[in-house]
Protein backbone atom coordinates (compact mmCIF):
# COMPACT_ATOMS: atom_id res chain seq x y z
CA UNK A 1 0.00 0.00 0.00
CA UNK A 2 1.64 3.42 -0.51
CA UNK A 3 0.53 6.62 1.68
CA UNK A 4 -1.75 7.59 -0.41
CA UNK A 5 -3.64 4.70 -0.36
CA UNK A 6 -3.79 4.27 3.32
CA UNK A 7 -7.43 4.53 4.93
CA UNK A 8 -8.27 7.18 7.16
CA UNK A 9 -7.77 5.41 10.16
CA UNK A 10 -3.92 5.07 9.67
CA UNK A 11 -2.95 7.97 8.06
CA UNK A 12 -2.79 10.23 11.30
CA UNK A 13 0.53 7.72 12.73
CA UNK A 14 2.13 8.40 9.68
CA UNK A 15 4.47 11.40 11.21
CA UNK A 16 4.77 9.10 14.09
CA UNK A 17 8.26 6.90 14.92
CA UNK A 18 5.65 4.46 16.98
CA UNK A 19 3.80 3.60 13.71
CA UNK A 20 7.02 2.96 11.93
CA UNK A 21 8.07 0.92 14.43
CA UNK A 22 5.50 -1.17 14.55
CA UNK A 23 5.16 -1.81 10.94
CA UNK A 24 8.88 -2.36 10.54
CA UNK A 25 8.86 -4.85 13.58
CA UNK A 26 6.03 -6.63 11.48
CA UNK A 27 7.72 -6.79 8.09
CA UNK A 28 11.29 -7.23 7.87
CA UNK A 29 11.81 -7.25 3.86
CA UNK A 30 13.03 -5.65 1.08
CA UNK A 31 10.55 -2.60 0.39
CA UNK A 32 11.24 -0.27 -1.90
CA UNK A 33 7.88 2.36 -2.53
CA UNK A 34 7.39 3.26 -5.77
CA UNK A 35 10.59 2.66 -8.58
CA UNK A 36 13.56 0.56 -7.63
CA UNK A 37 16.97 1.60 -8.39
CA UNK A 38 17.26 -0.17 -11.59
CA UNK A 39 14.08 2.24 -13.16
CA UNK A 40 16.21 5.19 -11.98
CA UNK A 41 19.35 5.35 -12.31
CA UNK A 42 19.35 6.66 -15.87
CA UNK A 43 17.74 9.82 -13.92
CA UNK A 44 20.31 10.00 -11.31
CA UNK A 45 23.23 9.65 -14.19
CA UNK A 46 21.81 13.23 -15.17
CA UNK A 47 21.89 14.69 -11.39
CA UNK A 48 24.11 12.93 -9.63
CA UNK A 49 27.51 11.92 -9.42
CA UNK A 50 29.53 8.89 -7.51
CA UNK A 51 31.38 11.18 -5.11
CA UNK A 52 28.24 12.82 -4.16
CA UNK A 53 27.06 13.21 -0.44
CA UNK A 54 23.79 11.93 -0.71
CA UNK A 55 21.30 11.89 1.61
CA UNK A 56 18.33 9.27 1.14
CA UNK A 57 15.18 10.77 3.51
CA UNK A 58 12.83 8.16 5.07
CA UNK A 59 15.12 5.24 3.79
CA UNK A 60 12.59 2.50 5.76
CA UNK A 61 14.47 -1.22 4.72
CA UNK A 62 14.68 -0.04 0.94
CA UNK A 63 17.34 -1.57 -1.15
CA UNK A 64 18.18 1.97 -3.22
CA UNK A 65 20.62 2.52 -0.83
CA UNK A 66 22.69 -0.80 -1.24
CA UNK A 67 21.89 -0.85 -4.79
CA UNK A 68 23.96 2.55 -5.22
CA UNK A 69 27.05 2.14 -3.48
CA UNK A 70 26.97 -1.61 -5.53
CA UNK A 71 26.88 1.00 -8.74
CA UNK A 72 29.58 2.95 -7.84
CA UNK A 73 28.43 5.61 -5.01
CA UNK A 74 30.63 6.64 -2.15
CA UNK A 75 29.00 8.65 0.51
CA UNK A 76 25.30 7.90 1.19
CA UNK A 77 23.68 8.98 4.16
CA UNK A 78 20.17 7.08 5.32
CA UNK A 79 17.71 8.57 7.85
CA UNK A 80 14.65 7.41 8.99
CA UNK A 81 12.46 8.16 11.82
CA UNK A 82 12.20 4.69 13.06
CA UNK A 83 14.74 3.46 15.43
CA UNK A 84 13.72 -0.66 14.59
CA UNK A 85 14.45 -0.03 11.01
CA UNK A 86 17.72 2.21 11.55
CA UNK A 87 18.96 -0.76 13.77
CA UNK A 88 18.05 -3.61 11.63
CA UNK A 89 19.48 -1.70 8.16
CA UNK A 90 22.82 -0.61 10.59
CA UNK A 91 23.56 -4.59 11.28
CA UNK A 92 22.56 -5.25 8.21
CA UNK A 93 25.15 -3.11 5.99
CA UNK A 94 27.87 -2.96 8.68
CA UNK A 95 30.23 -4.10 5.58
CA UNK A 96 29.67 -1.21 3.51
CA UNK A 97 31.30 1.89 4.70
CA UNK A 98 29.64 4.06 2.33
CA UNK A 99 26.01 3.30 4.20
CA UNK A 100 25.50 5.12 6.83
CA UNK A 101 22.44 4.98 8.64
CA UNK A 102 21.16 7.75 11.47
CA UNK A 103 17.58 8.07 13.61
CA UNK A 104 16.62 11.29 12.83
CA UNK A 105 13.06 13.32 12.05
CA UNK A 106 13.29 14.89 8.53
CA UNK A 107 11.53 18.06 9.85
CA UNK A 108 14.59 18.52 12.46
CA UNK A 109 17.99 17.67 11.14
CA UNK A 110 19.78 19.78 13.46
CA UNK A 111 22.29 17.10 13.67
CA UNK A 112 23.93 18.02 9.65
CA UNK A 113 25.25 21.35 8.99
CA UNK A 114 23.82 23.58 6.68
CA UNK A 115 24.78 23.05 2.65
CA UNK A 116 26.38 19.50 3.48
CA UNK A 117 24.71 17.25 0.99
CA UNK A 118 25.28 17.52 -2.82
CA UNK A 119 21.88 15.94 -3.20
CA UNK A 120 18.71 14.81 -1.34
CA UNK A 121 16.79 11.71 -2.54
CA UNK A 122 12.99 11.16 -1.48
CA UNK A 123 10.81 8.12 -2.56
CA UNK A 124 7.15 8.22 -0.56
CA UNK A 125 8.21 10.77 2.31
CA UNK A 126 6.82 13.41 1.41
CA UNK A 127 3.82 11.96 0.64
CA UNK A 128 3.55 10.11 4.11
CA UNK A 129 4.03 13.73 5.62
CA UNK A 130 0.76 14.79 3.82
CA UNK A 131 -1.29 11.50 4.40
CA UNK A 132 -1.21 12.68 8.34
CA UNK A 133 -2.43 15.14 10.62
CA UNK A 134 -0.77 18.84 10.09
CA UNK A 135 0.08 17.65 6.47
CA UNK A 136 0.87 21.23 4.99
CA UNK A 137 2.66 22.49 8.28
CA UNK A 138 4.87 19.30 8.52
CA UNK A 139 5.46 18.78 4.56
CA UNK A 140 6.91 22.34 4.55
CA UNK A 141 8.66 21.88 7.92
CA UNK A 142 10.10 19.26 6.11
CA UNK A 143 11.04 20.99 2.26
CA UNK A 144 13.13 23.99 4.65
CA UNK A 145 15.17 21.71 6.39
CA UNK A 146 15.69 19.76 3.35
CA UNK A 147 16.99 23.34 2.01
CA UNK A 148 19.05 23.97 4.42
CA UNK A 149 21.02 20.94 4.41
CA UNK A 150 21.36 20.59 0.68
CA UNK A 151 24.61 23.01 -0.87
CA UNK A 152 23.34 25.64 -3.09
CA UNK A 153 22.82 24.14 -6.96
CA UNK A 154 22.81 20.82 -5.33
CA UNK A 155 19.51 19.14 -6.17
CA UNK A 156 16.47 18.11 -4.11
CA UNK A 157 14.94 14.53 -5.87
CA UNK A 158 11.05 13.93 -4.84
CA UNK A 159 9.69 10.50 -6.49
CA UNK A 160 5.77 10.88 -5.85
CA UNK A 161 2.43 9.83 -6.67
CA UNK A 162 1.66 13.13 -6.56
CA UNK A 163 0.55 15.20 -9.62
CA UNK A 164 1.62 18.80 -10.10
CA UNK A 165 -1.53 20.02 -8.99
CA UNK A 166 -0.88 18.71 -5.80
CA UNK A 167 3.12 19.03 -5.34
CA UNK A 168 4.16 22.01 -6.90
CA UNK A 169 2.33 24.44 -4.99
CA UNK A 170 4.44 23.17 -1.68
CA UNK A 171 7.51 22.82 -3.59
CA UNK A 172 7.04 26.68 -4.77
CA UNK A 173 5.79 28.64 -1.52
CA UNK A 174 9.31 27.13 -0.20
CA UNK A 175 11.29 29.43 -2.43
CA UNK A 176 14.36 27.89 -2.60
CA UNK A 177 14.67 26.08 -6.31
CA UNK A 178 13.83 25.58 -9.77
CA UNK A 179 11.92 22.78 -10.45
CA UNK A 180 11.82 19.94 -13.78
CA UNK A 181 9.34 17.56 -13.81
CA UNK A 182 10.07 14.02 -15.39
CA UNK A 183 7.85 10.75 -15.43
CA UNK A 184 7.87 7.59 -15.17
CA UNK A 185 5.84 4.99 -15.78
CA UNK A 186 4.14 2.78 -12.69
CA UNK A 187 5.47 -0.70 -12.14
CA UNK A 188 1.91 -1.98 -12.57
CA UNK A 189 0.78 0.20 -15.23
CA UNK A 190 -2.16 -1.00 -18.02
CA UNK A 191 -1.05 -2.39 -21.08
CA UNK A 192 -0.86 -0.11 -24.28
CA UNK A 193 -0.41 3.04 -21.88
CA UNK A 194 2.09 5.72 -23.33
CA UNK A 195 5.84 5.46 -22.95
CA UNK A 196 7.91 7.70 -21.15
CA UNK A 197 11.26 8.84 -21.10
CA UNK A 198 12.68 9.16 -17.94
CA UNK A 199 15.15 11.51 -18.84
CA UNK A 200 13.47 13.74 -20.56
CA UNK A 201 12.12 16.76 -18.65
CA UNK A 202 8.30 17.30 -19.23
CA UNK A 203 7.81 20.87 -21.12
CA UNK A 204 6.69 23.30 -18.50
CA UNK A 205 4.57 27.01 -19.21
CA UNK A 206 6.06 30.21 -17.65
CA UNK A 207 4.57 29.54 -14.52
CA UNK A 208 5.91 26.27 -14.23
CA UNK A 209 2.92 23.47 -14.89
CA UNK A 210 2.99 20.99 -17.59
CA UNK A 211 2.27 22.64 -20.57
CA UNK A 212 -1.55 21.53 -21.26
CA UNK A 213 -2.33 17.98 -22.59
CA UNK A 214 1.33 16.83 -22.76
CA UNK A 215 0.35 14.13 -19.92
CA UNK A 216 -3.24 13.50 -21.23
CA UNK A 217 -5.95 12.03 -18.73
CA UNK A 218 -5.53 9.59 -15.62
CA UNK A 219 -1.33 8.62 -16.92
CA UNK A 220 -0.49 6.00 -15.45
CA UNK A 221 3.38 7.29 -13.62
CA UNK A 222 5.01 8.37 -11.01
CA UNK A 223 6.57 11.87 -10.77
CA UNK A 224 10.13 12.94 -10.27
CA UNK A 225 10.55 16.58 -9.27
CA UNK A 226 13.87 17.31 -9.55
CA UNK A 227 14.44 20.86 -7.47
CA UNK A 228 17.80 22.76 -8.07
CA UNK A 229 18.58 24.84 -5.28
CA UNK A 230 19.04 28.37 -6.12
CA UNK A 231 19.95 30.94 -2.92
CA UNK A 232 19.12 33.77 -5.25
CA UNK A 233 15.41 32.45 -5.19
CA UNK A 234 15.83 33.12 -1.03
CA UNK A 235 12.98 35.87 0.32
CA UNK A 236 16.11 37.35 1.81
CA UNK A 237 18.73 37.05 -0.70
CA UNK A 238 16.59 38.76 -3.36
CA UNK A 239 15.72 41.60 -0.58
CA UNK A 240 19.78 42.00 -0.17
CA UNK A 241 20.30 41.70 -4.02
CA UNK A 242 18.01 44.53 -4.79
CA UNK A 243 19.37 46.58 -1.74
CA UNK A 244 22.64 46.23 -3.52
CA UNK A 245 21.04 47.31 -7.00
CA UNK A 246 19.64 50.41 -5.75
CA UNK A 247 22.71 51.64 -3.84
CA UNK A 248 24.34 51.22 -7.29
Amino acid sequence: MTPGAATTATTHAYGEASYWDQRYSNDQGAFDWYQKYQSLSPLFDLYLRRHHRLLLVGCGNSALGENMVDDGYQDIVNIDISSVVIEAMQKKYSDKPGLKYVKMDVRDMRSFESRSFDAVIDKGTLDSLMCGQNATENATMMLQEIGRVLKDKGVYILITYGDPSYRLYLLKDVELWTVKIHVIERVEKSPGQKTWEVTSPLPLNEDGNPVSGTLGANPEVHYIYVCTKDDSQRPSQRMHTDEARNEQ
